[in-house]
């Protein structure tokens, strides 16, 4: 099931060259106006390979407020964990953690614990902001302003003002991930109306650039669906894979910040 473990890692990823512009100048000061402590969002997944989905495993984010080297913190975890009946095949159970300032939505410390059958990694990084810097294990690297972790960038983007862009244009960022940074970006395609497995929503629709890897082909192969309300929850992810499909759909959540007034109607 390595399907899993790869839709797995690109729902935390995953989550604007328009005027030409570096990746961040825009969004150093961003602030959080989309979620609280205390909320849960749980995710199946799902994979295809002729057109007919299986449930393949499951993804819950939850998000507490703590202090971390007495700076106040989101700390968000992400679990991902494959399909009980298919552990026989390949057994996943990965924890993704991250503390994030509450001023500025920056990561302070990034945490990723990997079981993927036979293969383990634990992984400390932490960020400094007026270093410019991220440690881990491994080293110490240089990283740019406003950068960004795979679980951090989610609820950063989860905070973008869909509303002051135009559809086709680029919302760049930076990403940390495994002690290189990346340039990526989402393309922002407008709204439509999404049914998922939980109902019908009103949603906002954007495409990120995908790092290639052994399962997904790189590029912008993804689909990822937002509600058009002031949460900006991910209610429906899917990309084409090397062989067949994947899908993610929101099942259940707790103790938004506002109320989902993005549903239509639920299933």
């Amino acid at each position: 099931m390595l399907m899993v473990k790869k839709l797995t890692a690109y729902l935390f990823i995953c989550l604007f060259l328009v005027h030409p512009l570096r990746a961040g100048d825009d969004f150093c000061g961003i602030r959080n106006m989309s979620f609280v402590s205390g909320e849960e969002i749980n995710y199946n997944l799902y994979y295809s390979v002729i057109g007919l989905y299986l449930n393949a495993g499951s993804a819950k984010f939850t998000v507490a407020q703590e202090k971390i080297n007495e700076t106040p913190s989101y700390h968000a975890t992400c679990i991902g964990t494959s399909n009980a009946r298919y552990d026989w095949i390949f057994k996943v159970r990965d924890r993704y953690e991250t503390y994030i300032d509450t001023l500025n939505l920056q990561p302070i410390k990034f945490i990723r614990h990997i079981e993927e059958g036979t293969y383990k990694k634990q992984e400390n990084i932490v960020f400094n902001q007026k270093l410019n810097t991220a440690s881990g294990a491994e080293g110490v690297y240089k990283i740019p302003n406003c950068v960004q972790d795979v679980v951090s960038s989610i609820y950063y983007l989860r905070n973008i003002d869909f509303n002051k862009y135009k559809v086709e244009d680029r919302i760049p960022f930076n990403l940390f991930l495994d002690n290189q940074v990346y340039n990526v970006y989402i393309k922002y395609l407008g709204k439509e109306r999404v049914k998922t497995q939980y109902g019908t929503f009103n949603a906002i629709k954007f495409k990120p650039l995908l790092l290639k890897g052994t399962i997904f082909e790189g590029g912008e192969k993804m689909t990822i669906w937002v509600t058009d309300d002031l949460n900006h929850i991910p209610v429906r992810i899917e990309s084409s894979i090397v062989v067949g499909s994947v899908k993610a759909d929101m099942m259940s959540f707790k103790n938004l910040r506002y109320p989902l007034s993005s549903m239509v109607k639920a299933k």
